[in-house]
C-alpha cells in the first residue's frame, strides 16, 4: 500500500486533556488534506469540529473514555449528545472490570444499547487489550459480534501499552465477518501501519503518520 492509501483508513487522532480548539482545528486541517478516514477528538469539541468541516470530515469521538467504567445510561447519553452535535462515528470504552467478573451479558446488553443510541452511526467498541488475557480478548470478538457494533478496537491509548500485531491477528481469527478491527495506540511509522493491516486491520488510530508527512 502507498502512504495515501494507508492515510486513508487512519483516525487522525488527539485525545489529550490539555487539547486547545486551535490545536484541534489544526488535527481537522491536516485530516482533510490527507484525506484520513476522519479526525478522532474529545466530545466537547464535537459539535464546534463538525461545523467547520462542514461535512467534509467524519467526526469521531469517545466515550466512557479512557476507564470505560461509567453506567451505561451515562454512555448512551454520551453517545446520543456526540451524535446530535456532528459525530458520524463513536468510539467507546467496554467495562473492564464487568468483563473479569463473567459479566458477559452485561456487556453484551451495553454494546447494543450505545449502538442503538449511535442512530445508524458507526459504533468502534474499545476492548483494552493490554488488560486482557488472551481467552478475555476472544470473548469480547463474540460479544461485539453478537452486539452488533461495527468495529472491535484493540487499544485507547492511555493504558500500559497500545496494539499489537498478535492482538490483531487474534481479533481476525475470532472476530465475525461482518466486524472489522480497529488497531490504536503507538503506531509510529507506515511500516508499522502496513503490518497492522496485514494483520487484519481496517482502520488505524494514530496521529503520527500525519505528522510524518508533515515533516
Amino acid at each position: 500500500m502507498n502512504k495515501k492509501d494507508i492515510l486513508s483508513i487512519v483516525d487522525h487522532t488527539l485525545l489529550a486533556q490539555t487539547a486547545t480548539w486551535g490545536e484541534i482545528k489544526e488535527i481537522l486541517d491536516d485530516a482533510m488534506k490527507y484525506e484520513t478516514a476522519s479526525a478522532c477528538i474529545p466530545a466537547s469539541y464535537v459539535k464546534q469540529a463538525a461545523e467547520y468541516v462542514e461535512g467534509r470530515l467524519p467526526i469521531c469521538t469517545v466515550i466512557g473514555f479512557p476507564n470505560g467504567y461509567s453506567t451505561t445510561a451515562v454512555k448512551m447519553i454520551e453517545a446520543a449528545d456526540a451524535v446530535a452535535n456532528g459525530a458520524k462515528e463513536i468510539d467507546m470504552v467496554i467495562n473492564i472490570g464487568h468483563l473479569k467478573d463473567g459479566r458477559y451479558e452485561d456487556i453484551e446488553t451495553e454494546i447494543r444499547a450505545i449502538h442503538e443510541a449511535c442512530q445508524g452511526n458507526i459504533l468502534k467498541v474499545i476492548i483494552e487489550t493490554c488488560l486482557l488475557t488472551e481467552e478475555e480478548k476472544i470473548k469480547m470478538c463474540d460479544i461485539v459480534t453478537k452486539a452488533g457494533a461495527e468495529y472491535i478496537k484493540t487499544s485507547t491509548g492511555f493504558s500500559t501499552s497500545g496494539a499489537t500485531f498478535d492482538d490483531v491477528a487474534l481479533m481476525k481469527k475470532y472476530v465475525g465477518p461482518d466486524v472489522k478491527i480497529k488497531a490504536a495506540g503507538g503506531i509510529a511509522s507506515f511500516e508499522d501501519a502496513e503490518e497492522f493491516i496485514r494483520c487484519g486491520a481496517n482502520r488505524l488510530g494514530t496521529s503520527r503518520l500525519v505528522k510524518l508527512m508533515k515533516n
